[in-house]
């Protein structure tokens, strides 16, 4: 077996031998950088693909920011992919993340039922003892959900009124407090990391919000008619790949109210009044009353994500 990176971007066909949802943006990624063949390996007897594995990074220049891609040929009995799958994520993992450092998060889109599908699960488990033999942990599982043009918007309410984010301080000064008690997974794995909540704030808005390249006057802060108390905030915007409610949150001292509902409308009527093709969210498996808001707004859930995680630099699994 031989196991070694992509020459470059004209074995992409080579990659494409196995399948996977993310096959049709690979192509734009190695164009713009968001992929380098380096990044990207596969497992070969002679001329058969065994498995392949890449990572992913939100701009050209930055280092490999998540594990995205890792799969091995359906047809391998299960020690042949215990086998193959541990060599090939080893190996590659050593050539492309650095000594010493943490090792990107993995992450992978699944089937709504896939734990109801037997073929199915049974596959993707294989990979997921892969990862655990290698060290590494379930973080989250998550619903990924839809909005789709045609779907009524609520009307608002007029419980909430709302304004555009100022700048970086006036969004990051609201993202602290709704840290506090947090149902996000992986917020509450960088705060149990001994961060702060003042640096989980900042990294995240540095490291996904920063980027966006659409407008930042979608960004809105609701706030009480009454006294202008600021009470949440969503950030509508669009990544790399899709229209996206990226992040949504109610201070706590107006948790309890409903508002959700009023701020996760408000920015659905954005996008939607931006004629976009439809709406990306996601939200945690755990977290209920995030879900439950989605759907009242018309959102559906189309698939789901899950996240491994490596605690420290390790070494290879055996």
């Amino acid at each position: 077996m031989a196991i070694r990176p992509l020459a470059g971007p004209q074995e992409l066909d080579l990659f494409l031998r196995l399948a996977y949802s993310l096959d049709h943006e690979l192509a734009d990624d190695l164009a713009t950088g968001r992929r380098l063949p380096e990044w990207m390996w596969v497992a070969l007897d002679g001329d058969r693909l065994l498995g392949r594995i890449a990572w992913w990074t939100h701009a050209a220049g930055a280092g490999p920011q998540a594990l995205d891609f890792f799969d091995l040929a359906p047809e391998l009995s299960g020690e042949e992919r215990a086998d193959v799958g541990l060599r090939l994520l080893e190996t590659a993992t050593a050539a492309v993340v650095p000594a010493g450092t943490r090792r990107p998060e993995y992450g992978r889109f699944l089937p709504a039922d896939w734990r109801e599908v037997p073929e199915t699960r049974a596959h993707l488990e294989s990979l997921f003892a892969v990862l655990e033999r290698s060290g590494a942990r379930p973080l989250v599982e998550r619903l990924r959900l839809e909005w789709r043009p045609g779907t009524p918007v609520p009307e608002p309410k007029g419980r909430l009124e709302f304004r555009p984010v100022r700048d970086r301080e006036d969004l990051v000064s609201l993202m602290v407090p709704v840290l506090d008690g947090t149902l996000d997974a992986h917020g509450r794995a960088d705060l149990a990391s001994g961060l702060s909540a003042r640096e989980v704030a900042e990294r995240h808005y540095d490291g996904e919000f920063a980027p966006y390249s659409s407008p930042r006057a979608w960004w809105r802060v609701a706030l009480l008619p009454e006294t202008g108390e600021p009470v949440g905030f969503v950030v509508p915007a669009r990544n790399n790949y899709h229209h996206t409610i990226a992040y949504i949150g109610v201070l706590p001292a107006h948790r309890g109210h409903g508002y959700i509902d009023d701020v996760l409308a408000e920015g659905t009527r954005i996008l939607a009044a931006a004629d976009v093709s439809r709406i990306r969210a996601a939200t945690d498996l755990g977290n209920v009353p995030m879900a439950a808001a989605f759907a009242r707004t018309g959102y559906d859930t189309f698939e789901r994500a899950i996240t491994y995680v490596w605690d420290a630099p390790g070494t290879p699994g055996s």
